[in-house]
């Protein structure tokens, strides 16, 4: 086969193989995200790659700072940890700028 003994996890253009059309086939697990697998990968690479999937984002917490200039935060879960090359997970944590406005702040001043 074209790609025995050269699957390879992840993106890895090290991995490729002529195909029976004479262009590159590639042996990575990457190739079924963008269509050029060897004839040959799924049979040689019995697991398939499982991408990470994360679950939605939590709410915004609340300003880190009650009178001006701070920051909000939010974040979201693994729900499927990626497998077998699969691709990465996105960011689980997000901040923002925000301005306190506290009822208190105007007073303060």
């Amino acid at each position: 086969g074209s790609c025995w003994h050269r699957c390879c996890p992840g993106r890895n253009n090290a991995c490729w193989a002529p195909s029976t059309r004479r262009a590159r086939c590639y042996c990575d697990s990457y190739c079924e995200r963008t269509g050029d697998c060897c004839e040959d990968y799924h049979a040689v690479c019995r697991h398939a790659a499982v991408g990470c999937t994360v679950g939605p984002w939590g709410p915004w917490s609340r300003c880190s700072s009650p009178c001006g200039v701070g920051s909000k935060a939010r974040s979201r879960q693994v729900t499927v940890p990626p497998r077998h090359g699969g691709e990465p997970c996105p960011d689980l944590k997000q901040r923002r700028g925000c301005l306190g406005e506290h009822p208190t702040c105007g007073t303060a001043k």
